[in-house]
């Protein structure tokens, strides 16, 4: 499955939009990492337990993204955007990852 943030795939020709599919996933996080991360942010650097788990978040709604895709028969999807947020409260910070894009068939 390719997977692009283009509208086009190189070298290949859309043959059929199949339709928009999308992967989500939401992640927590724990009291250490959020913990460590209010220090980082007192101090400066990177949040490296963070960085990640936001991997982890994306990986994870490509290969959903990718999924919807095949079930639709698709040989890539183009137009792929990502979106980031984070949703706190109770003393919780949960991370969620979205990822849009065109299921299409490939000439």
């Amino acid at each position: 499955m390719i997977l692009t943030t283009t509208d086009s795939v190189e070298g290949k020709r859309i043959t059929a939009y199949l339709g928009v599919v999308s992967g989500e996933t939401v992640m927590g996080t724990n009291l250490f990492k959020d913990f460590f991360a209010g220090v980082r942010d007192i101090v400066g650097g990177r949040t490296k337990s963070y960085e990640g788990v936001l991997g982890d978040a994306k990986q994870e709604a490509l290969d959903d993204l990718a999924e919807a895709a095949k079930k639709l028969g698709a040989d890539a999807v183009v137009g792929i955007d990502l979106d980031y947020e984070a949703i706190s409260g109770n003393d919780r910070t949960l991370l969620m990852v979205t990822a849009n894009g065109t299921a299409v068939k490939l000439g």
